[in-house]
């Protein structure tokens, strides 16, 4: 079982052929490191709001999150309402990568955020994107005009476009697709791109239809290259000088300069979302407690004191230097089941940082779950003391299929993330159907779920 979960991961590495693109200049200095929490005692219970976290919080970011904690309020008193069924979408292997996915050819972006709609005829409440490296290409270009402006850096380059689709998705899954004009640079979602060619995102109602979400597989700060190798610990110059994260963390080196400019790229599309006001729930620094070793990502091979100093920089500088208020930040460990990860506590950067707890589970499959007694129940489980919603932060396969069929009963996740092509290499198209028309997912699209969430309530900041 473990060796099979194992084989899995190693498909999803290969699978990650990442892209970047450009930022722009990278915004006011982070005048230093606030101290990493030396007490990671139990949550006195659940965190109700991001005010508590973000006292700037905008109205949507807190209704989306009322919605999350209003779900994980009915999963603790035994009774699951409803479960927000997610959808990651690679849209750099959309795009670039003839062999991904479960055809030969390129695939439009948003593809796997479309194939859910075209096995059931629903779309996913939840759509998760990635910035990130690309195909081993130069750096970030910070400095000049974001690509937004369509004849800037990098948009003149073959395989750096994909991010304006990301971006563009993220806009087109809250406010709809196509849209009416709203200041955005794509409303219609049909992009004409320098080299003759057009992107075409996929329509959703042309109305608000789901969340968002974006991860951030960031390569090691400073890499004048910018791909998936230099995201992983073996390529990092930490491999060879233990030195190297300390200065990292400490304001006046090189080290930390370049830490900061690849934080702009982030907060640079981040903020494009922020001025649209749309909220995203963003999974920095995931798998941090991985047992990979040298396959393992670079923030993976840090000290407990040393990660949660990286985590609370981050969100200083989002946050604090660079006023990004629509931000859900998502904590997700790897499954600590003593093969993909260890246990993930220490690495915990305290409940002023976080706003969601999560699992990326590939321990186990539905047929050959790690714990016997529930399939992902193990993970559910271990984090209830962190006091936070709970979700699903990736998986291969559905919840719900022929070999599991009380899983969120057994363990009612908030929100549940199938990984890009895992959707149709993982799952059948009964699977999927089964679990999309559960009378307790909640999907999306202009109509709201069958447990009564409604888009636009979201929208205007009035969700209760």
């Amino acid at each position: 079982m473990q060796t099979r979960g194992v084989l899995d991961r190693d498909l999803k590495r290969r699978n990650l052929l990442l892209g970047a693109a450009a930022t722009v200049a990278t915004g006011g200095a982070l005048a230093g490191v606030a101290a990493f929490n030396t007490s990671r005692a139990p949550a006195a219970g659940l965190q109700k709001d991001l005010l508590s976290r973000d006292p700037k919080a905008s109205k949507t970011a807190q209704a989306v999150y009322r919605l999350l904690v209003a779900l994980e309020t009915d999963a603790r008193a035994g009774r699951r309402r409803g479960t927000l069924m997610g959808q990651h979408a690679e849209v750099h292997n959309e795009r670039y990568n003839p062999e991904y996915g479960d055809h030969t050819g390129p695939k439009p972006p948003g593809y796997y955020y479309r194939k859910p709609r075209d096995i059931t005829g629903k779309l996913p409440a939840f759509l998760e994107l990635d910035l990130g490296p690309g195909y081993q290409q130069p750096g970030w270009g910070v400095g000049e005009a974001r690509d937004y402006s369509r004849a800037a850096w990098p948009a003149r380059r073959e395989l750096w476009t994909y991010v304006n689709d990301v971006v563009d998705l993220a806009l087109g899954v809250w406010h709809g697709l196509p849209r009416e004009e709203d200041g955005s640079y794509n409303p219609t979602g049909t992009e004409s791109l320098w080299n003759g060619t057009k992107t075409v995102l996929p329509e959703n109602g042309g109305a608000p239809a789901g969340l968002v979400g974006m991860s951030f597989h960031q390569p090691w700060p400073g890499s004048p290259v910018k791909s998936y190798d230099q995201t992983l610990r073996r390529n990092a110059p930490s491999a060879k000088d233990p030195g190297w994260i300390d200065r990292l963390l400490t304001p006046g080196t090189a080290e930390h300069a370049a830490l900061l400019l690849d934080l702009s790229f982030l907060a640079d599309h981040l903020g494009y979302l922020a001025a649209h006001d749309v909220p995203v729930l963003l999974r920095p620094y995931h798998e941090m407690n991985s047992l990979g070793g040298e396959q393992s990502f670079w923030w993976a091979g840090l000290e407990p004191r040393q990660y949660t100093a990286l985590w609370e920089l981050l969100h200083h500088y989002l946050v604090g230097s660079r006023g990004l208020h629509n931000l859900i930040f998502v904590w997700a460990p790897t499954a600590w089941d003593g093969v993909h990860g260890k246990e993930p506590w220490d690495f915990y950067p305290g409940g002023e940082y976080v706003d969601v707890v999560g699992v990326d589970d590939y321990s186990g499959t539905p047929d050959r779950p790690f714990d016997p007694g529930g399939w992902t129940t193990t993970w559910h489980r271990g984090l209830a003391d962190y006091g936070k919603p709970r979700i699903l932060a990736e998986s291969f396969h559905v919840p719900l299929g022929s070999a599991q069929r009380t899983t969120l009963d057994q363990a009612p996740w908030v929100l549940w993330t199938v990984w890009g092509d895992g959707l149709t290499a993982k799952n059948s198209d009964a699977d999927v159907r089964r679990t999309y028309d559960d009378p307790k997912t909640i999907t999306g699209g202009r109509e709201s779920g069958p447990v009564g969430v409604r888009w636009p309530a979201l929208h205007d900041g009035t969700f209760e």
